[in-house]
């Protein structure tokens, strides 16, 4: 396999099975598809991480028509980026993954999907943070415009033919002059890309991972409120609902997406304990969260269900 000047070669579609008991089958469903790209000569592809979390069958179908099965080589939380392999080898070709942070607003950049037989064009929107209920945080995402369809894990590329970013979302851009635009959001590929050889080899990032409460919060007219709880997650067993507003986290007072992830993250890595100022119904209550390790607790209920 080797890089070639059309990036339409390195797309491949992909499909997933996802129990019904898992975790993320009621939000994100039990099937789910959409694309991936190759990014090294052996095949490895990078994906968007929902497409194939707790799922129990992948299948990656290449532009020429070849299918196999495969699996997860890692999975990334902080930037949700998933690595795939899959089980036989698939003739096509790969990107070089480039450097998202040399991109310039307004710069033309091209989208690769599988099932599509010529790209997508747009510009770069934005490059800045964004924050996402599932305690996500990113530094700085890729925004650009207009709105692509079919988006999930499709191949952001630049210029000079390298791969910048996976595509993770579709939604509204807002504007200086307050009028909305539907663009989408990527993930820029260099948050994964220097740790490749130690995610193949580890499953992850060589690095302690972050404390995960394992609660759904959305920024609501200035407040912080738990629209979710993933049952027996640290929230869970902290007696943390829906409806409940977070105020405080280690008795600092948090507004915030992007500045609740930081305190909690700021505390230690998983395993450490999580003070939380809640409000429920209008009373006050302190909650010590003890939090885990994300990918752990995933690991585990998948296991669980094997055995059941």
């Amino acid at each position: 396999m080797r890089a070639r000047s059309n990036p339409l070669d390195s797309v491949v579609y992909i499909q997933s099975q996802v129990p019904e008991r898992a975790m993320t089958a009621e939000i994100l469903g039990t099937e789910r598809s959409g694309h991936g790209v190759r990014i090294r000569e052996d095949g490895l592809i990078a994906t968007v991480g929902y497409l194939v979390l707790e799922a129990e069958h992948i299948w990656i179908r290449s532009r020429e028509g070849q299918g196999a099965t495969a699996y997860i080589v890692a999975q990334d939380f902080d930037s949700g980026i998933t690595l795939l392999k899959p089980t036989l080898a698939l003739e096509g070709s790969y990107l070089v993954p480039g450097l998202s942070n040399e991109l310039a607003v307004d710069e033309p950049l091209l989208v690769y999907r599988s099932d599509h037989d010529e790209a997508f064009t747009c510009t770069l929107f934005a490059r800045q943070e964004f924050a996402g209920r599932w305690e996500y945080l990113l530094d700085y995402a890729l925004f650009t415009s207009p709105g692509c369809n079919d988006w999930a894990g499709a191949a952001l590329v630049d210029q000079y033919g390298q791969l910048c970013g996976v595509g993770s979302l579709l939604m509204e851009l807002h504007q200086d002059d307050e009028e909305e635009l539907l663009g989408n959001m990527f993930i820029p590929i260099d948050m994964v890309s220097p740790y490749l050889d130690e995610m193949c080899e580890f499953g992850q990032r060589r690095e302690p991972p972050k404390p995960w409460m394992g609660a759904l919060i959305q920024e609501y007219e200035g407040k912080l409120v738990v629209t979710g709880v993933y049952p027996g997650c640290p929230a869970d067993l902290a007696g943390i609902k829906p409806g409940d507003v977070v105020l405080s986290v280690d008795d600092e007072p948090v507004n915030n997406l992007s500045g609740i992830f930081r305190k909690v993250w700021s505390l230690g890595s998983a395993g450490v304990e999580v003070p939380l100022l809640v409000s429920s119904a209008g009373s006050l209550r302190q909650c010590l969260l003890k939090s885990i390790d994300r990918s752990i607790f995933y690991r585990s209920v998948a296991a669980a269900g094997q055995v059941n």
